[in-house]
Order: structure tokens, then sequence, then C-alpha cells
């Protein structure tokens, strides 16, 4: 394992931990420079691809799952390590509910799902870019059912 601040390709693991079924947590310290850094290994079980709209198959990125929730996070008071276990629960779920295929469209609730609950920003920016909002009403839209939840009543 390089690490990721000098490069050395040598490390000590000073801690393990499992922190879901198919994830387990390593503290590492590097053996040059001293400093320590977290790694995370997955089991992978089997290849998971992705059914696009268009009907095209791809394989499963967990990183593009990532990065649509760091864009919606964005400036937002969210820790890497909440997208850490939002992206490891949707995982896990996926791998649960799904054998060989996954539609975008079930990747996109489940995101949805996971951010309504984190960060109500977060959501609506996600929501308003997966569902492809075309003005302000689709907002107001998307808005409304949070806000009744929440006991707000408009003036």
């Amino acid at each position: 394992m390089k690490c990721p601040f000098c490069r050395f390709d040598d490390s000590k693991v000073v801690e393990t931990r499992t922190s879901q079924e198919t994830v387990i947590r390593r503290r590492r310290e590097c053996l040059q420079c001293e400093r320590r850094f977290t790694t995370y290994e997955r089991i992978e079980e089997f290849p998971l691809r992705v059914i696009k709209k268009d009907g095209t198959r791809v394989p499963f990125d967990r990183e593009k799952i990532r990065s649509g929730i760091e864009k919606a996070c964005y400036k937002r008071p969210v820790g890497e390590e909440q997208i850490e276990a939002v992206l490891s629960q949707i995982e896990a779920e996926l791998y649960q509910e799904f054998e060989r295929e996954v539609p975008t469209q079930e990747i996109g609730e489940k995101v949805c799902r996971a951010l309504r609950d984190l960060d109500q920003v977060a959501y609506v920016r996600f929501a308003s870019v997966y569902r492809e909002f075309k003005d302000a009403n689709d907002f107001v839209e998307e808005i409304e059912p949070m806000l009744r939840r929440d006991g707000w009543t408009a003036p």
C-alpha cells in the first residue's frame, strides 16, 4: 500500500475494523514519513452492471455515485465519513437487492432517499439534476412535501 503523502510503498496496519458486512476499515502508518491514513477494503462478490436510460450496460462504478453525492454536498455541513457511510449503505443495498444488473433509476432513487435524510439542501441539489428540473416550479413541487412534513406552512 503506497502512502498517499510521500508515496513510499510500505506501511503497517495500526488498527482494523469491520464497518459493514462487506467493508474492512484499516488505519495504516507509513514506515517512512510516519503519517497515518485510512483505507477501506471491499469484498467484491460479483460484478454488478448498470442499465442506463438508453439501454446500454456499463460496469457498476462506486466512484460515480460518490462524485454525485460530493457535488450535492458541496459547501454543506456533511463530512467525508457521512458520505462514505451513505455510499456504503447504497452499495450494500444494491448488491443485496440486485443479482447482476441494476437500473440507473434505482440508484438515483436510493441516493435521493439517503440525501433527503442526510441534508435537505444536498437532496434538492441532487434531485434537480437527477430528475432534470426544467424550471422553478419543479423545485417547488419537490420541496413542498418536505416543508409540510416539517410542519412549515406558507405565509
